[in-house]
């Protein structure tokens, strides 16, 4: 299914692949359904595929950019797959088959990417929102999350079981959860005070409101 509209060209730089989820339910919802959505919205990926089935649609040439990543990072790299994987972040698609991933990811080896994933694991919705984006990994190339993309703001693709994916050698990279708040300790008197407080009355009025 080649689509007209394309990312533009490729600016060169380590070879590396993206993988997103389009948020539907891939015993529902067909990879060709899904990449005529893309189309529509000017969209396009490199390649859309349904785990479940094995279905798998490609939009656009491994040479063009695609275009579910923003500017500039989307050209980065002399390739940049994007993949659209049908499926749900709160239900990481690794959990279920991978009907044709063998033949995707000799696709992908042909291109050069590396099987690694010099972010680490993508972390899982809603820390995921808050992953680290840092150019360092990016740079080397190899195999992302969108959630660990430079700029980008999305959840996708949730706790992936990486290995399933490029193989049970795959070095597994610790990678740091986002850190909660540090409370001052003026902040800590406050939070005792309130939580006492609790203790000798109630928050809410007993009876009608």
């Amino acid at each position: 299914m080649p689509v007209q509209l394309d990312g533009g060209q490729l600016k060169g730089g380590a070879p590396r692949v993206v993988w997103f989820t389009s948020e539907s339910d891939p015993l529902m919802v067909s990879a060709r359904s899904t990449a005529q959505d893309l189309a529509k919205e000017g969209r396009p990926a490199h390649l859309v595929w349904n785990p479940c089935t094995g279905e798998a649609i490609q939009m656009l040439p491994a040479t063009r950019a695609a275009c579910l990543l923003a500017d500039p990072v989307r050209g980065e790299g002399r390739t940049c797959v994007q993949i659209m994987v049908v499926g749900l972040v709160r239900e990481p698609f690794t959990s279920g088959p991978l009907n044709g991933l063998d033949a995707i990811m000799r696709w992908l080896d042909g291109w050069g990417i590396p099987r690694r994933w010099p972010a680490g694991p993508p972390l899982p919705a809603p820390q995921s929102y808050h992953a680290d984006r840092h150019r360092r990994p990016w740079a080397k190339g190899g195999h992302f999350g969108a959630s660990q993309v430079p700029g980008s703001m999305l959840p996708d693709p949730g706790d992936l079981d990486i290995r399933r994916i490029t193989g049970q050698d795959t070095p597994v990279v610790e990678i740091p959860r986002p850190r909660t708040p540090a409370i001052s300790p003026a902040g800590q008197s406050r939070l005792l005070a309130h939580d006492l407080s609790k203790t000798s009355q109630p928050l809410l009025t007993p009876g009608a409101v």
